[in-house]
This record gives C-alpha cells, structure tokens and sequence, in this order.
C-alpha cells in the first residue's frame, strides 16, 4: 500500500470510509433487531440483514482495490506501538468486513438458501450441501465475528478521538473534507 505526503484520505476512500462505517452499524442494529423479534418478523429482517452484509462485501472490495491503487497519508508524528496497532487494526477490519458477509452466504447456503440482495439479484446457495448444524456453527461463529467488530469499531474511533483531542494531529480529520489537520 503506497502512502503520500497527502494530509488526508482521497475523496473517493472517504466516501467509502463512511458509506461502510454507516453500513456496518446499521446491520448490526439490524441483527439485534432480528434477536429480539418475533418469528415473522424476524426473517424479515435478517433478509435485510443478509442483503446489507452483501452490499458491505461489495464496497469493501472496491474500498479495498481503491486502497491497493491509491496512495494512503503517511501516519507522520505518531509513535511505532500506535502505527502497528492502525496497521493491524486495518487488516482486520478488511478481513472482517470481507469475511463476516462471506460467512454469512456459507451459513445460508448451508440452510439450502441463496442471499436475496434487495431484489436487485440473488447470490445462489454455495455449492456445500445442504447441513443445518454446520449452518448454526458458522452462523455463531459471524455472531462472534460481529461482536469482536464492535468492539474494534470502538477501539478505532477512541484511537481517532485520541489522536484529535489529545494529540491534536487531526486525527479524525485526516478521514473528514473539513477540519485542520496539522502538517
């Protein structure tokens, strides 16, 4: 990943940025939603759950080709434990939000269903058999998945907040078209 003397992030992976960010807090509201539903209703809306997890799979990958083609700001100013911990951070993120929608389609298709995308198209079952019990293991283990991507969403925006409020290096504004962010 090439890296510039650009203070902030290109328009375009803003707008990826917070397309997604938005994207993932809604479907997890989406999911709680579904846990605390009635029956009826709650296919309902892990329909859109499912719909929206393949949308995110779908932006991720463009935000990640953006990525890979596009030189990112240079982390300038901020100490080597703090650098890692973005980096890794990152590549985590990607993982996930590549890999829990991912989950998410084998998880159906074991149940023998494909992923209705808001009636634009549908992703067919993956070709695995059908296997409710190995359905229910995949889909705790995106349960999980979900969970820990919370908490790395909070550990991503305390780091933002940190370094704007604390380290006053415009943190949050190197992924924002407005603020100052020193250089």
């Amino acid at each position: 990943m090439a890296t510039n003397n650009a203070q902030r992030y290109s328009l375009v992976a803003m707008l990826f940025h917070w397309v997604i960010a938005i994207a993932v807090i809604v479907n997890w509201r989406l999911a709680e939603a579904a846990e605390h539903a009635g029956d009826a209703e709650r296919a309902a809306i892990f329909a859109n759950h499912k719909a929206l997890g393949i949308v995110i799979l779908i932006l991720s990958l463009a935000r990640l080709a953006w990525r890979f083609t596009h030189p990112v700001p240079a982390l300038d100013g901020v100490a080597t434990w703090e650098r890692i911990l973005a980096r890794t951070t990152h590549v985590i993120f990607y993982v996930m939000l590549i890999g829990l929608p991912i989950g998410g389609w084998l998880g159906s298709s074991y149940f023998g269903s494909g992923v209705d995308v808001f009636g634009i198209f549908t992703l067919p079952a993956l070709p695995v058999g059908e296997n409710p019990e190995a359905g229910k293991a995949i889909f705790n283990l995106h349960a999980t998945g979900g969970s820990v991507m919370i908490y790395l969403i909070g550990l991503h925006i305390l780091g933002g907040l940190k370094h704007t409020f604390f380290d006053k290096n415009g943190g949050i504004f190197r992924m924002l078209p407005f603020g100052k962010v020193p250089g």
